[in-house]
């Protein structure tokens, strides 16, 4: 019998006590906790399930819902960094393969192998990057993936079907991973859980906890449901709110009137959608430097197709960025450079964008340009102690919270004497545990179904509703949206279509006709009204007009 969260919402008919009303009433409780989380993106609860599978106790708090911010806007990649090898970061890329391979092995219903394809037009780009490509395999070379392969002009049309054939010469084949982002978030919050964890969503924080000696010994937070608020006391508070870090860390400066230094250069990355048509079959398409310099990715992703490019500095930090009207132009335009039959803004069926949080060096007076700064984590713990963590990337979760507990251990906010990580041979909730292999089921490539429940596929097809879609142009069942209020901590229609299924990433408009039902389905299993305007306003930013 699978170790499930209990249920919430109505059983035969009877409201059920709910995984939130018991977490509310725990953190009522007059208890210290070992270590509080605050933020529950990949890094955040990558923290929370290090400390919690070490022993001990653990609280984590999410403003929004889990991954609401970047962690849930990701280009669906989990790679060492091409790029970044060509920079010479060879540690980073090293770090990130490493990562990737015990990914590919504790959660193989939500990270895949994916070939690449990267079309060569001119004489010098094979030796160039094929040299680099061989590089990028040796320092991977414990994964079991195949290795680079160089490409005919036949071979890479026939490998990408709608290539611009236009002066093509060959191409170049490797191999890297893919990923569900929002549903690998929830999949670490439930594991957290299991571990004794308690994590907990729309829980903000509204001031930090300081004794009498003036050091950080817990925070403040509001139930943004209910209002309720809550003193959560610990021993070591963990600020890990990515784009956001320096809010939580302005609680910690005693005088109102100053300002800490900022840690984060926001960077966005914007994507747009589109049909698999205009990119069929199984490889990725992944063009190195666009005509500004940029990365160019097209991604066969959950029945659609992902285009993007990196890196547009940012001087703000919205919960919910768009592509600009110049983006997603550049997108387009630089895709038609590359697709024999290229989609245009028609053809868009969701667009969106995230925020990473580049590391800025202390020095920085400018925004600049954001391949400057740096994309590994960086941990600063303040006068007062509290840990900030910031940087990174999903790849590289894993690593950043081993870290984060590290550098708590050292600074004597944990226990030095606990036992060693365990995360890097854990498998999360759902792991059916199958061996990593390039062989394994394109899953992540085809519209959503039951393959992302993993193990769990069963349970849900037992819920009501295993047969009925709440939309006909949709994959996704009434099952679906129950086990979502039962067990994956969804309270909104957001919740649900933009991170338990992905059908607002995928496609805004059919998330719109969508949205009724599961907010009907939703009240039912919360026992209260659910409202779609917020996500119906939120949902037209997501259509390209």
């Amino acid at each position: 019998m699978l170790d499930l969260p209990p249920s919430s919402g109505r059983t035969n008919g009877t409201p059920a006590i709910s995984d939130r009303a018991r977490n509310l009433a725990a953190l009522a409780q007059d208890t210290t906790w070992d270590v509080l989380v605050i933020g529950g993106g990949a890094t955040g609860l990558g923290i929370a399930l290090d400390a919690a599978s070490r022993g001990l106790k653990v609280a984590l708090v999410e403003a929004h819902d889990f991954a609401k911010g970047t962690s849930s806007k990701a280009t669906k990649l989990v790679h060492g960094g091409v790029r970044y090898l060509a920079q010479g970061h060879i540690a980073l890329v090293k770090e990130a393969l490493h990562e990737r391979a015990v990914l590919l092995a504790n959660a193989p219903h939500l990270v895949q192998p994916v070939p690449f394809v990267m079309p060569t037009y001119h004489f010098w780009e094979s030796a160039m990057y094929g040299t680099g490509l061989r590089m990028y395999d040796a320092l991977a070379a414990s994964d079991r993936l195949p290795p680079t392969e160089s490409l005919s002009k036949a071979q890479t049309e026939d490998l990408l079907p709608n290539v611009n054939r236009a002066g093509l010469r060959g191409g170049i084949r490797y191999w890297d991973a893919q990923f569900d982002d929002a549903r690998l978030a929830i999949a670490l919050a439930r594991t957290a859980a299991q571990h004794g964890a308690l994590a907990i969503n729309y829980m903000a924080v509204t001031d930090l906890l300081h004794n009498s000696q003036g050091l950080v010994a817990g925070a403040h937070v509001r139930d943004a449901e209910t209002g309720q608020q809550f003193t959560l006391q610990a021993r070591c508070t963990i600020n890990a709110t990515g784009v956001w870090v320096d809010h939580i860390r302005q609680f910690d400066e005693r005088d109102a009137e100053a300002a800490v230094t900022p840690m984060v250069s926001p960077s966005q990355g914007s994507h747009l959608v589109v049909e698999r048509h205009f990119w069929p079959g199984n490889n990725a398409l992944l063009v190195p430097k666009t005509s500004d310099g940029r990365v160019l990715f097209a991604v066969p992703w959950l029945g659609h197709v992902i285009l993007g490019t990196t890196d547009h500095p940012r001087t703000d930090s919205p919960i919910d960025p768009m592509p600009t009207p110049a983006d997603a132009g550049f997108i387009l335009q630089e895709a038609a450079r590359y697709l024999a039959h290229p989609p245009t803004k028609a053809d868009v069926r969701s667009q969106w964008a995230g925020l990473r949080p580049l590391v800025r060096p202390v020095q920085a007076t400018s925004q600049g340009n954001t391949k400057s700064l740096s994309r590994e984590h960086t941990v600063h713990i303040s006068a007062h102690g509290l840990v900030s963590v910031t940087g990174g990337k999903w790849t590289t979760y894993r690593a950043m919270a081993e870290d984060v507990i590290r550098q708590c251990q050292m600074a004597n906010l944990i226990p030095v004497k606990l036992p060693s990580c365990q995360t890097t041979r854990l498998p999360l909730v759902g792991s059916p545990g199958a061996s990593v292999s390039a062989d394994r089921t394109h899953t992540l490539q085809q519209p959503p179904g039951l393959a992302q429940y993993g193990q769990e596929a069963a349970i849900v097809q037992a819920l009501p509703g295993a047969d009925q879609r709440v939309h006909c142009k949709t994959t996704l069942t009434e099952a679906m949206v129950r086990f979502a209020a039962r067990h994956e901590y969804a309270r909104t229609v957001e919740d649900v279509l933009g991170r338990r299924s992905r059908l607002l990433f995928l496609d805004a408009a059919q998330a719109i006709q969508a949205a009724p039902r599961v907010a009907e389905i939703l009240a039912e299993e919360l026992d209260h009204p659910v409202d779609t305007t917020a996500f119906l306003t939120l949902a037209a930013q997501y259509q390209l007009v």
